[in-house]
């Protein structure tokens, strides 16, 4: 079983390090929420129809559903929506290295909040260094890049936050739901909201769903739904139920590292000394956030 889970982490941490470039490809051409929404409700009606073809997609109990609504809301629509918004305007390396290292540090804080975890001077620490980052990558921002670049970085690390929260949340419903159908529920609600948003908001929106979109994003879109949300949603929801929320939440590491090369050799990402410092000490502070305590 062990290696088992090894090995589905480290197929976790090769498609999410590479998921960047395929919605940083697609958010150029469609309506990011859009491109978004229709990922997660797609992926959402293929898990849920494998469940009800092995007669498994049961509904909710009553007394779960406001539980179920909120970590929907927070892990898809509310996550998802700024991610793909903030992409537009930082490039996919910065998000990634944002969005995946400032989530260990989030689940850290939530589950302190939330009683999951103890409160010790490291915790804080992974909690300070990670404030200490976001500054630090925020700066460069602030001086060149105007108004839609720092809004583009709160997006994605307001994502972060958001998803954190979200999955420490999730933990009680892991006792009685699998994760396979935990994955299923939250896309087709979280989507469909998302959706629903896009729809309302987005002028294109509904025009861009009658009109075929350029190649490059509908590449970019399948491997989002077959590899970001079918394999690597469900992969992390099995994680989080096996190991808790900070073990698995270590994927940021290598797949920070994935995202940034790869926005290097794809786009010609531009890497400053001052960035590599943020997310270093960004780095430093997941690390921090999900490192065993030393008396365990």
């Amino acid at each position: 079983m062990r290696s088992r889970e090894v090995a589905l982490y480290l197929l976790l941490c090769a498609i999410w390090g590479t998921t960047w470039i395929a919605a940083k490809v697609g958010v150029a051409a469609v309506p990011p929420l859009l491109f978004g929404a229709t990922r997660f409700v797609v992926a959402g009606l293929v898990l849920g129809g494998f469940l009800a073809a092995r007669r498994q997609f049961a509904l909710p109990a009553r007394a779960d559903l406001p539980r179920l609504l909120v970590v929907s809301i927070l892990l898809m629509t509310a996550c998802y929506g700024l991610l793909f918004w903030g992409l537009q305007y930082v490039s996919s390396g910065l998000a990634g290295v944002l969005e995946m290292s400032l989530t260990p540090v989030a689940l850290l804080a939530f589950a302190l909040l939330l009683g999951d975890e103890t409160f010790d001077l490291v915790r804080a620490g992974s909690i300070a260094l990670g404030v200490v980052g976001i500054l630090i990558l925020f700066a460069p921002a602030a001086t060149f890049s105007g108004g839609m670049g720092i809004a583009g970085m709160a997006a994605v690390s307001g994502a972060a936050i958001v998803y954190g929260w979200g999955a420490v949340l999730s933990r009680p419903l892991m006792a009685r739901y699998t994760s396979t159908w935990l994955a299923a529920f939250t896309m087709l609600v979280g989507g469909g909201l998302l959706l629903l948003i896009s729809l309302l908001w987005e002028p294109r929106a509904v025009a861009m769903l009658t009109t075929p979109w350029p190649l490059p994003a509908i590449a970019g879109w399948l491997f989002l739904v077959i590899g970001g949300s079918l394999a690597g949603y469900t992969i992390y929801m099995h994680l989080l139920r096996v190991w808790g929320s900070s073990r698995s939440g270590t994927f940021a590491f290598p797949s920070s590292v994935i995202a940034v090369l790869v926005g290097h050799l794809a786009f010609g990402e531009e890497v400053t000394t001052t960035a590599l410092v943020g997310m270093a000490i960004l780095l430093a502070a997941a690390w921090l956030a999900i490192r065993p305590d030393r008396a365990a």
